[in-house]
């Protein structure tokens, strides 16, 4: 089968390596470089853990994911997963432990005086405990990107077309249209351009997705720090009201720090400069929570948008026709199930029948405008 992309994301190439390993042709268009920058997937590191509070299902889709991250690595023959470990605050980790350790992942609780010994420099509200997952780490996402770029680029059985913006899809001729004029044709079509999705769906489908805004911070830590840094698992909540979490700095990286209440939903995609707001907001929260923390860290800023289905505030897959399927990602979640999601999504592409996840929505029907629609036979028969 020949299968065209609308994107050049986490989802688009990892789905491309899982058909052109098939023995399938794959075609990727993208507004910009391959991988790009300015994407949502595109950044210095991406937490990776299994935790997801009363929801074993995901949370063993997630310990699942873990070791596709690992198998990912030797299949590329490069290094992108740094497994330091991620913690988490929250009111019940016993429970939380138990979560995880039902899911197959290494879990332990450490309590409030514990999380002041040994991490005094991070920040954890007074009198919160955690619960710390061993499988777990950060995920290098420029690496995995330029990684599976620099395969594809170099297989056969694909072409790259960066700096080739996707304006339409006909769903009925699994055909991609280019702001250059041209068609790319395939045998089966996914659209996955991030943001940039909700211009290529019908309204009823764009309109079931929300764009989203997150403003980030990264920093240099001062060197009398930078051993007790270095010894820092990914800490995806420090008990704060607002949801306050960071990345430690790993593999030569800077300390990434943000919060849920930097988080906004938007109208339209932004520019690549922060708003001086938002900037100072997550300025003024690290400062009240980092023993330490001033201004003069700071050495870079950025805002990242995604999508979310507004029922769900989650990804969303939709079948457009018989051939078409499009996957509108959500942010740091879906390039953690990644390598999942590709089998998924490479399964359905190319006729061999969903593959099991765990996750919603790939294990269910998929929805497009109109209803719920399971994919067609059809799909099975093209060639």
């Amino acid at each position: 089968m020949r299968v065209v992309f609308a994107g050049g994301g986490v989802i688009a190439l990892l789905t491309a390596l899982e058909c052109v390993s098939a023995g399938h042709e794959v075609v990727i268009a993208d507004q910009a470089d391959i991988p790009f920058s300015g994407a949502t997937s595109f950044d210095r590191h991406r937490v990776l853990r299994a935790l997801h509070t009363g929801d074993p299902a995901t949370t063993a889709a997630a310990v699942g994911a873990h070791h596709a991250w690992i198998e990912l690595e030797n299949r590329l023959s490069t290094s992108f997963y740094e497994q330091v470990g991620a913690l988490t605050a929250l009111p019940a980790p016993e429970a939380a432990r138990d979560l995880l350790t039902a899911a197959g992942s290494k879990a332990e609780v450490l309590g409030a005086d514990e999380l002041a010994v040994e991490f005094p420099h991070a920040g954890f509200v007074s009198g919160t405990d955690a619960v710390f997952e061993s499988q777990a780490g950060v995920l290098l996402a420029d690496r995995v990107l330029t990684a599976c770029a620099t395969r594809l680029r170099w297989h056969a059985n694909a072409e790259l077309h960066p700096h080739r913006k996707v304006t339409g899809i006909d769903a009925d001729r699994a055909e991609v249209r280019l702001a250059d004029g041209e068609t790319l044709r395939g045998d089966a079509v996914l659209v996955a351009a991030g943001p940039w999705s909700r211009e290529l769906l019908a309204p009823a489908l764009s309109r079931e997705l929300v764009l989203h805004r997150q403003t980030m911070l990264y920093c240099d830590v001062p060197p009398t720090d930078a051993a007790a840094w270095a010894a820092t698992p990914a800490i995806t909540s420090l008990g704060s009201d607002g949801g306050a979490w960071l990345v430690p700095p790993v593999a030569g990286t800077p300390l990434k720090l943000s919060a849920a209440s930097a988080c906004r939903v938007v109208d339209e995609i932004g520019g690549a400069t922060v708003p001086s707001w938002w900037r100072e907001h997550l300025i003024d929260t690290f400062a009240t929570l980092i023993p330490g923390f001033r201004r003069d860290w700071l050495v870079d800023t950025r805002d990242c948008h995604y999508l979310a289905r507004r029922s769900t505030l989650g990804p969303m897959l939709a079948v457009l026709g018989d051939r078409v399927l499009t996957y509108a990602a959500c942010g740091g979640s879906s390039f953690k199930f990644a390598p999942l999601i590709a089998r998924s999504l490479a399964a359905r592409l190319t006729g061999a029948g969903p593959v099991p996840t765990g996750l919603e929505p790939l294990d269910r029907p998929l929805v497009r405008a109109g209803g719920v629609h399971p994919i067609r036979p059809a799909l099975r028969g093209v060639s």
